[in-house]
C-alpha cells in the first residue's frame, strides 16, 4: 500500500469480537495499524461478530460501494423470551410458552422471503428530527419511525436446540436481524430474541477472509498492513473501464470525457493503461464519462486530446 500521510490505504477485513462497538473495532485498528485516518462500511452492535470491513486512507473515498451491498448472518434467536431491544443488550421482559416443530419453523422463516416492509427498532442508530433513536429510547420515549424496504433474499434453519433457533440469513442493506428475529417469534406465537448475531458475508467479501486483532497484533504493524485489499476491492462489484492515457489525464484532473458504451447512470470503475485504479464514474448521457471519486494524487500530465 502506498503511505501517504502517515497511514496506509486499504481495506481490512476485521473479525469483529463481541463486546465493543464498531467505533470503538475501528479505533483499536488505527492504532494498530498506524492509521490517521479510516471509517467503517457499517456498523455491527456490539453484541454481534463477524465481518467488519474497515477502510483506511483513499479506501475511505470508496466505502459507499461497500455500504450499498448485501449482507449474510448467522443469528440464533431464543424462543419464548422477548427483550425491549430484541437482543442481549436489554433483561428479559415477557416469557411465552413455545409450542412449535421444524416444519411450522420452515414455514413461518420462508414467509419472510423477499421484498418486505421493516420498521427500525427503537434501539438503532436511525436518525429520526435530528436525533438518534436510541437517544429516544433511553430517555423512555417512542417516536414514529420510519418504514423501509428491505429484501431477504435468502433464509434457512439451520438448527433447532431446545428453544434455540440457529438461522442463516442473506438480505438486502438496512436489514435489522433483531427486527427480524422478533417479528418471526411474533409470527411463530411465542416471541423471540437474538442471543447471538455474527456476519458472515459483506458484498463479495467473506468472512474466511477475516483476520481477528490477536491475529494483527501478532503479526506487527508492517505485516499487517500488508494484509490489507487494495481500495479498488472495495468497486469490484463494478463494470470496469479501462481507458488511454489522455482520457486517464482528463479523468485524474476531474475533466469529463467521452467513451462509448455502457448505459447512462452506469456507475464504472476506472483503470489507466497498465491496470493502475484511478477511482469511480458515473456514465452520462451520449458517453461522457463523470468523474464520482478520485484516487490521490492525480495522474502526471499526459498528452490531452486534440
Amino acid at each position: 500500500m502506498v503511505d501517504r500521510s502517515g497511514g496506509p490505504d486499504g481495506v481490512l477485513l476485521l473479525d469483529k469480537p463481541a463486546g465493543i462497538t464498531s467505533t470503538r473495532a475501528l479505533a483499536r485498528a488505527k492504532r494498530l495499524l498506524g492509521s490517521l485516518k479510516g471509517g467503517h462500511t457499517g456498523t455491527l452492535d456490539p453484541f454481534a461478530t463477524g465481518l467488519l470491513p474497515l477502510v483506511f486512507g483513499e479506501a475511505t473515498k470508496f466505502s459507499r460501494f461497500l455500504l450499498d451491498s448485501g449482507k449474510s448472518y448467522q443469528a440464533v434467536l431464543r424462543l419464548g423470551e422477548e427483550t425491549p431491544t430484541g437482543d442481549t443488550e436489554s433483561v428479559v421482559s415477557r416469557k411465552r410458552d413455545v409450542n412449535v416443530n421444524t416444519a411450522t419453523i420452515d414455514e413461518v422463516i420462508a414467509s419472510f422471503l423477499g421484498l418486505q416492509k421493516q420498521i427500525p427498532p427503537m434501539h438503532s442508530a436511525v436518525h429520526v428530527a435530528g436525533r438518534r433513536l436510541y437517544e429516544y429510547a433511553r430517555a423512555g420515549e417512542e417516536v414514529e419511525r420510519p418504514v423501509r424496504d428491505v429484501e431477504i433474499e435468502a433464509i434457512h434453519r439451520l438448527a433447532l436446540e431446545g428453544n434455540d433457533l440457529t438461522i442463516s440469513v442473506a438480505c438486502s442493506k438496512g436489514t435489522y436481524i433483531r427486527t427480524l428475529g422478533q417479528d418471526i417469534g411474533e409470527k411463530l406465537g411465542c416471541g423471540a430474541h437474538l442471543v447471538a448475531l455474527r456476519r458472515t458475508a459483506v458484498g463479495g467479501f467473506e468472512l474466511a477472509q477475516a483476520m481477528t486483532f490477536e491475529a494483527l497484533e501478532a503479526q506487527g504493524q508492517a505485516r499487517a498492513r500488508e494484509r490489507l485489499l487494495p481500495p479498488e476491492a472495495l468497486v469490484a462489484g463494478l463494470a470496469r473501464l479501462d481507458v488511454t492515457d489522455a482520457e486517464a489525464d482528463h479523468f485524474g484532473h476531474g475533466r469529463i470525457f467521452v467513451h462509448a458504451g455502457g448505459e447512462p447512470g452506469e456507475e464504472i470503475a476506472i483503470y489507466a493503461p497498465g491496470g493502475r485504479f484511478l477511482g469511480a464514474a458515473r456514465r452520462g448521457e451520449e458517453g461522457r464519462v463523470v468523474a464520482l471519486r478520485l484516487m490521490s494524487p492525480p495522474l502526471a500530465k499526459t498528452p490531452v486530446f486534440a
